[in-house]
């Protein structure tokens, strides 16, 4: 459903555009006022034409055959002229009543003309196009030329009347297109700049909303898988505390629970860094995720079957690290939380000189299968990242396998995605 503009919106959007003012008083103006223009033109055009054409002055050159059309060529001018207040809107019908009255002072043998042509040619190339001006005025001219001739031939008109009103159309006619054209071409060019500057508004405001949006997601990612691994580490740690008679163990597990939350805290610290200004000491992005020996070696810890096995040379490029680190971190992490009765917990790495697999696989899977919550989200968006895939599924027999696989390079198949993934 489309929402109607109000005038405040306009408002807002040329200030954003910085517009200069419109030049000189009077034509800030007439475009303020653009009835009060149009009526004085009018206005003017019924003046000059009743005058020159000798209607109301006495002046009729006309036979007075013709004498009693003076009543309805008043009306006919009248007409004609109010017809200059639709310009703006249907620029075509001032012309067209501009031609038909020049044709009627021709036949009635009317020498002074009209200069409704003038302004009318003018409203055609402004408010209409260069194209329907040049076309109209062609029209015009030869019109009153076919009729022009044959009425001189057979003696209706004089020559002087057949010449002035040739001559009216030609050269106020050419006057006012030539004007209307430059006027219209500008006008029409700065409305196309100006809407040109409204559109890169718009696609500006959309993309400061998207990388907005993309950086939520990335935050929401980071902080996710820094909150449930710490958070989970840290209960397994402090339940085993609880429950083990040794004080030495009690008090091993108390510190690696300690540890885990100070690291926590450091990534979180880090994390929302990007939230800070840009004159805050804190880093503007996170620090580089838990290794994925660090993380196999915080589950141990915390009495949990972890295992780890690499094969092959881990040069990988900085975006596949960060998200090799996290898809174990998320991985191990699951298994700890929903597999507590799993006997082992194998984490194994593959490197290759094109890509790197990773598979993260427990046997302690019990009752039914969810969908995945927003762990499983977020890696799907870390492998998207660096033109990755990912699959976590149950392998039958109470195994889960979360298996991974990207590219060494990591080249993002969304170049603005891992632009922002890397600056972060």
């Amino acid at each position: 459903m489309s929402r109607t503009r109000s005038r405040s919106d306009s408002i807002r959007e040329d200030e954003e555009l910085r517009l200069p003012r419109a030049p000189g008083l009077f034509r800030r103006f007439w475009a303020r006022h653009p009835v009060v223009t149009d009526v004085l033109t009018a206005g003017i055009c019924l003046l000059l034409s009743v005058g020159s054409a000798g209607i109301v002055n006495g002046a009729d050159p006309a036979p007075e055959a013709t004498e009693a059309l003076r009543p309805l060529l008043v009306v006919l001018v009248v007409l004609a002229c109010a017809s200059l207040l639709m310009r703006r809107r249907m620029p075509i019908v001032p012309f067209t009543a501009a031609v038909l009255l020049e044709l009627v002072f021709l036949t009635t043998m009317r020498d002074g003309g009209t200069p409704l042509v003038l302004f009318a040619a003018y409203a055609l190339a402004v408010y209409g196009s260069t194209r329907a001006a040049w076309t109209g005025y062609g029209i015009s001219v030869g019109a009153v030329a076919v009729i022009a001739v044959p009425l001189l031939a057979i003696g209706a008109v004089t020559l002087q009347t057949a010449g002035n009103a040739v001559l009216n159309c030609v050269i106020l006619g050419l006057i006012g297109t030539l004007i209307g054209v430059n006027v219209g071409e500008r006008k029409r060019y700065l409305a196309a700049i100006i809407d040109r500057s409204r559109q890169l508004l718009v696609e500006r405001d959309q993309q400061a909303q998207l990388a907005a949006a993309a950086e939520r997601a990335r935050i929401a990612r980071e902080m996710h898988d820094i909150v449930s691994h710490s958070l989970t580490v840290i209960v397994a740690l402090s339940e085993g505390a609880a429950a083990t008679p040794d004080h030495e163990q009690a008090r091993a597990a108390a510190a690696s629970a300690a540890e885990t939350a100070r690291g926590a805290l450091t990534e979180m610290r880090s994390m929302l860094g990007v939230l800070r200004d840009d004159d805050s000491p804190a880093p503007l992005g996170p620090l580089e995720p838990t290794p994925p020996h660090d993380t196999v070696a915080a589950a141990q810890r915390a009495g949990f079957p972890a295992t780890l096995a690499v094969s092959g040379n881990a040069a990988v490029s900085p975006a596949v690290a960060h998200a090799i680190g996290r898809v174990v971190q998320e991985g191990v992490t699951n298994a700890m939380r929903h597999a507590p009765t799993a006997t082992t917990i194998a984490v194994r790495l593959a490197y290759s000189p094109e890509s790197v697999t990773i598979e993260v696989v427990n046997d302690g899977v019990s009752g039914p299968t969810g969908n995945g919550g927003f762990g499983v989200r977020g890696l799907a968006e870390r492998a998207a990242h660096v033109n990755g895939t990912i699959e976590s599924a149950p392998d039958g027999g109470g195994r889960w396998v979360l298996r991974a696989e990207f590219p060494a390079s990591g080249a993002s198949s969304t170049s603005a995605a891992s632009s922002m993934e890397d600056n972060a």
